[in-house]
């Protein structure tokens, strides 16, 4: 038996801890593998993409496995003439594969880490977090080089309260709108000339061989990315301690620590997608600087906050950012989000 107890064992832990409170002494990975493994995904370009990368690390680590995707729809991929904030949030794109794991057609489901809920449902966990991509937010153009070049009027399209948010402090002449569906959907919307100009992530467009599309990626000092963003990760039945030590070398430590500052804020304050909320921590060394914001959709009122810790201790940085936060009122900004929310939603019914 070979027992991993490299860092992205005690990643893996530490993952199980922080998300599931299930807590494993160690990972042993056991000389029997798996004959046979199926990725619950959804059936977006990105989506295939992510969960094509997974079966392909898992085959290079286990050759005589079989790895099976099993492609889904789901409800976040369905409605698409509402904002995210106003359907059911982030859950809705990860149901569907949860279901398949429950059921036993999949045994385990990759997602966009920024689109799993903060609180995930119980007997589930997240048994991995894969190196990161960029982070940053990608500005999209046909006809202009910057966001800051946009002429007032200018449509421009975004799926993100945080982003929507952040344009609108810095550029409140810009009209924003809503824009939803997967990423081509997305490009071909800017495509047909119903946007001046989109917000993506730049981690999808690059992933899908898009860099060239993008105009200008954003400084997070101006455009903050969402806890987790660029990162991917692999959720599991919290009953299979089995595939949770196959999967931890897929573990990589420093975006592991990093998601897990992040994911710390966001949960202290609920995690919604009706919340403004951004959060970006790097790493340096033994070092972490986390970043962090809140606001109200217009940009009206911002509060920030950062601070520098030990890499090791990711979830008391983030509760420090998190207070540092509550100390510039980020409880009233965010009641007002919802109440804003709310009103929003009295007057479409």
């Amino acid at each position: 038996m070979l027992v991993w107890r490299l860092p992205a064992a005690r990643c893996a832990r530490l993952l199980q801890a922080f998300f599931s409170d299930v807590f494993f002494e160690e990972f042993s990975l056991n000389s029997i593998v798996p004959a046979r493994l199926v990725i619950a995904s959804r059936e977006s370009r990105l989506a295939m993409w992510q969960a094509e990368h997974v079966r392909d690390q898992l085959i290079a680590l286990y050759p005589q496995c079989d790895v099976q995707i099993l492609g889904m729809t789901t409800r976040g991929d369905q409605i698409l003439d509402r904002t995210l904030s106003k359907v059911g949030g982030k859950g809705l794109f990860v149901k569907e594969l949860e279901v398949a794991i429950a059921e036993g057609r999949a045994d385990l489901a990759v997602h966009s880490l920024k689109d799993v809920p903060m609180e995930l449902p119980a007997g589930f966990m997240l048994a991995a977090v894969l190196e990161r991509e960029d982070a940053r937010d990608a500005f999209v153009s046909n006809v202009y080089p910057t966001l800051a070049s946009l002429p007032a009027g200018t449509i421009v399209g975004t799926s993100s309260l945080r982003r929507q948010s952040l344009i609108a402090a810095r550029f409140p002449e810009l009209v924003i709108r809503p824009l939803r569906g997967n990423l081509d959907t997305r490009l071909a919307k800017l495509d047909a000339g119903e946007y001046g100009a989109i917000i993506l992530a730049a981690a999808g467009l690059k992933r899908l061989g898009l860099a060239g599309r993008i105009a200008e990626l954003l400084d997070p000092e101006d455009s903050l990315p969402a806890p987790g963003q660029g990162a991917m990760t692999i959720e599991i039945a919290s009953a299979r301690a089995d595939l949770a030590a196959w999967l931890a070398p897929l573990n990589d430590y420093t975006t592991c620590q990093a998601v897990m500052a992040e994911r710390t804020l966001s949960k202290s304050f609920g995690g919604s997608c009706q919340i403004p909320l951004a959060a970006f921590a790097t790493i340096d060394g033994p070092r972490m600087r986390l970043r962090a914001m809140v606001a109200t959709p217009d940009g009206t009122r911002v509060a920030k906050a950062e601070a520098t810790g030990e890499a090791h201790a990711p979830h008391a940085l983030g509760m420090q950012i998190a207070q540092a936060l509550r100390m510039q009122d980020a409880a009233g900004i965010l009641a007002a989000c919802l109440v804003d929310a709310a009103a929003s939603d009295d007057a479409a019914g």
